[in-house]
């Protein structure tokens, strides 16, 4: 029994999921748990999500943008799963993390007693952690679950049911002194346990007891592991994860209202970063539906330039500079990269720099609760989108300010971004949503140009760096006008989502947040008021209004939890600070009980979108310290 403490679970246990429905191996209602129903683990390479019954149905051995093993979260037959739990029905059933890490236990109630199912991935040494550029650091994939009898007598099942390559590759298994070794035409994986193994066509299973005191452990290693199971090695593993994870949010410095909740989303944007460059990808998973039954299902486990500004803002402020300082020399390499005639960047990239790889649909997984297509790959990487410009100087701009000093090489590179910007800004681009439609000239990428060479003069006038001063300040100006002239519409009394419209749009809430017009100024508080109207309901913001707005994918969305943060913001810089506070208290009860958000809200308060979404998180941590400081 891995020894936490009886007062670290009791600690933890408050807020926990409650699953009534009875959670067995290979039940059906694996394709009813909701999106909300799962907890994270990572080992700082990849991801692993494990539902409310400790079923883990999501995950791609190696990499996090890798061929998944298990994926019945998008198809409950044929996605492959590890199944561990009560083989009798459980009353209900929660999950926890061990304080302050992101090892996590779900435990059931039922009429035998009380069990919990330990589950972690191993973390390399920390020699390791940051490992090189090119992901060659060694690190070796390893979950590890821990089943323990607390009281009682309970009889559990385990299935481990692995489908390679998004269940498109056929896999052999033997099993032999106490292991089973799959093995796919790319990839083997093995698990080892002291229980005595079944084989399936191709599954293993196994059905054990345990009583009070009791447990044993599962481990599924990438490769093929020879070592016999140590239970010595396993709780030692199990030291190391829950102190590395403890020693890594000790260094925090957010001491503010709502702790808890900022460390959580300190520690999940961790679990989504890869560690070898430092990447953070914009979420853990593929194609979860932003509506149910729609065909707005897209794959997030890439790193987008936007979130850039957002997360190196988010890193200094808590005060994770090495996370920063890895996450910007990313950054730096990716423009650096073009040459004088090339665009300069892409919208997105592969968390090792590389391009994203060209949209592909797999038509034989059936998709989260049937919502097909289920796609890998995103076509969204060869839009034009000229708001990335603004999110990375603006980041530049930041790590400048509280990170290190720009170098003399950085410097030249960030002048060439910034005539480039002085070249284009006035063309129409995809526009930060990534409209499938029509490019058009959106407010937003205007917007993030003007941010784009604003910032860029501070720089240089801060450190007397040499610029072309003259062309820039007047494209800055230009920008600025342009958008008081094009995109402010007086008969709405609001800034628009582009010129010749009259739809207002959420990506509005940064223009007080990235310092274009003052928060009191009256038209910026007309065009809160019109967002408001149109885009706001109680505490939740909408993207858009998709029946007025061509984005060439059509059909019914949820609300962006992002915005909802955005719009905490607004209302916060605006003196409204009260009304902040309950917009923020009451965002706060969307997350699931674990704390993390997924990319939208549907219609009945259910998470939807990709799981868990860095965005979102971004977006909670720079409301929560922002509001924090208003009302202190």
């Amino acid at each position: 029994m891995f020894d936490y403490g009886p007062a670290a679970v009791l600690a933890a246990t408050v807020g926990g999921v409650d699953d009534t429905r009875g959670p067995a191996p290979g039940g059906s209602e694996q394709s009813f748990r909701s999106i909300a129903q799962h907890g994270l683990i990572g080992d700082l390479h990849t991801v692993a999500l494990v539902g409310s019954d400790a079923t883990i149905d999501w995950y791609c051995p190696g990499r996090v943008d890798g061929p998944s093993v298990f994926a019945s979260l998008l198809d409950a037959e044929d996605g492959g799963r590890w199944a561990l739990a009560p083989t009798a029905p459980a009353t209900t059933s929660r999950q926890l993390y061990i304080p302050d890490t992101n090892v996590l236990v779900t435990r059931f109630h039922s009429d035998q007693g009380i069990s919990e199912v330990v589950d972690f991935m191993c973390l390399p040494g920390e020699e390791g952690v940051l490992g090189t550029a090119d992901g060659t650091d060694g690190h070796v994939g390893r979950i590890v679950r821990r089943v323990t009898c607390v009281r009682g007598q309970v009889e559990f099942g385990m299935q481990l049911a692995p489908r390679f390559d998004y269940g498109r590759a056929h896999h052999q298994v033997r099993c032999h002194d106490g292991a089973a070794v799959f093995t796919s035409s790319h990839q083997q994986l093995t698990v080892r346990t002291t229980q005595v193994l079944d084989v399936d066509d191709g599954d293993i299973s196994c059905t054990f007891t345990l009583t009070t005191g009791q447990s044993t452990t599962f481990v599924l290693r990438d490769g093929v592991e020879t070592d016999d199971l140590d239970e010595v090695e396993a709780q030692d593993l199990y030291d190391h994860t829950v102190a590395w994870w403890q020693a890594w949010i000790r260094q925090s410095t957010y001491r503010g209202r709502w702790r808890e909740m900022v460390q959580r989303s300190a520690l999940t944007l961790k679990l989504l970063t890869y560690a070898p460059t430092g990447a953070i990808v914009a979420a853990p998973t593929t194609s979860l539906p932003e509506m149910l039954g729609g065909q707005r299902n897209w794959d997030y486990r890439y790193t987008w330039i936007r979130d850039a500004a957002f997360s190196i803002y988010a890193l200094l402020r808590l005060g994770f500079t090495a996370e920063a300082t890895a996450f910007f020399d990313w950054l730096a390499q990716r423009f650096c990269d073009r040459g004088a005639d090339e665009r300069p960047l892409e919208i997105m990239y592969r968390i090792d720099g590389e391009a994203v790889p060209d949209e592909e649909v797999l038509d034989h997984l059936s998709g989260y609760r049937g919502s097909a297509p289920v796609r890998i790959g995103n076509a969204a990487g060869s839009q034009t989108q000229l708001d990335i410009y603004g999110e990375l100087i603006d980041s530049l701009y930041l790590y400048n300010k509280y990170g290190r000093p720009l170098s003399h090489d950085e410097w030249t590179d960030v002048r060439r971004l910034v005539d480039w910007v002085c070249d284009h800004w006035d063309e129409a681009d995809s526009g930060l949503w990534e409209s499938r439609g029509e490019a058009k000239h959106f407010t937003f990428s205007r917007l993030m140009c003007w941010v784009a060479v604003e910032r860029a003069i501070r720089v240089a006038n801060q450190r007397g760096l040499p610029a072309d001063h003259d062309r820039w300040l007047a494209t800055r100006d230009a920008i600025h006008l342009a958008l008081w002239e094009q995109s402010y519409d007086e008969d709405l009394g609001a800034f628009v989502q582009h010129i010749d419209d009259d739809v207002v749009d959420a990506s509005i809430l940064l223009m007080p947040l990235v310092k274009f017009v003052s928060p009191t100024d009256p038209k910026w508080l007309s065009t809160l008021e019109a967002i408001e109207k149109s885009l706001v309901v109680d505490s939740l913001v909408y993207r858009y209004d998709p029946e007025r707005t061509q984005d060439g994918v059509g059909g019914e969305e949820g609300t962006f939890s992002m915005c909802s943060f955005w719009y905490v913001e607004a209302l916060t810089r605006a003196g409204r600070v009260d009304q902040a506070r309950l917009a923020f208290e009451k965002m706060l009860t969307y997350a699931n009980p674990l704390g993390m958000y997924a990319e939208e809200i549907g219609p009945n308060g259910e998470q939807l979108g990709n799981f868990p979404q860095a965005f979102t998180h971004l977006g909670l941590i720079s409301a929560a310290f922002n509001l924090d400081r208003a009302l202190g």
